[in-house]
């Protein structure tokens, strides 16, 4: 029988009361040696489920006389990172397909577009341009461009000003795109994603969600005929 892993069940039961509010931002968490008492496990076993809870930004810890093991508050953006991990993990480990992929990532960021259109700012809008002309140079690398290509839909979706929508979209996004960039940069043209990159930031300049709309249902389109292209020319 696999032994159970104690230090995972700690940090679990840590995260569960944080969860439920019995910590709050900014409670000093007992001393190793309490929290060793507290589970009847040793030490190192106590320090290993800090060190879980540390990796997923849920404590921070302070050295001195007043320091200690104390509850963090956890910001969107400090999330991000583990979204768009957890995300691109999920995909490679469990083989989702390119279509699986490619309409759950474009159906969560055309859930964006309404809100984009009404409260995108200047600064959400000149984000997108400047991609746009980041795109045209002659001299961009292939992975600069694919970076470029996350970016503006990056902008496109923080266009929406909801934090909320930002972290969920983390993963399609910054986890999703990346590994659909990997199977169809070889076969679409720069030209071709301008123009439609293009087209999508006009609409938001204009206010036009369902223009907004369109746009990201033609470039959907567009990749997925990449993707069969690719995977056909790859059988042949």
């Amino acid at each position: 029988m696999k032994k159970p892993d104690l230090s995972a069940q700690i940090a679990s039961d840590i995260r569960a009361s944080i969860v439920a509010g019995r910590l709050m931002v900014g409670d000093r968490l007992p001393s190793e040696a309490e929290l060793a008492d507290q589970f009847g496990v040793s030490r190192p076993t106590v320090r290993e489920a800090l060190k879980r809870l540390a990796a997923q930004s849920l404590i921070r810890t302070q050295r001195g006389a007043t320091g200690g093991a104390f509850i963090n508050h956890l910001s969107y953006p400090d999330a991000y990172g583990q979204q768009i991990t957890t995300s691109t993990l999920l995909l490679s480990m469990n083989a989702i397909s390119f279509d699986t992929a490619c309409e759950a990532r474009f159906a969560l960021e055309r859930a964006c577009a309404p809100l984009a259109a009404k409260r995108r700012t200047d600064a959400h809008l000149a984000a997108l341009q400047a991609e746009i002309a980041r795109q045209s140079r002659p001299d961009l690398s292939d992975e600069a461009f694919c970076a470029s290509d996350v970016a503006f839909h990056r902008a496109l979706v923080d266009g929406a000003a909801n934090p909320v929508l930002s972290y969920q979209l983390a993963g399609a996004v910054e986890g999703m795109q990346p590994l659909m960039n990997m199977i169809t940069f070889t076969a679409r043209s720069r030209v071709e994603i301008i123009a439609r990159h293009s087209r999508i930031a006009a609409a938001l300049r204009d206010r036009d969600a369902a223009a907004i709309d369109t746009g990201l249902h033609d470039l959907e389109r567009y990749t997925r005929q990449l993707a069969r292209d690719v995977l056909a020319a790859r059988a042949g």
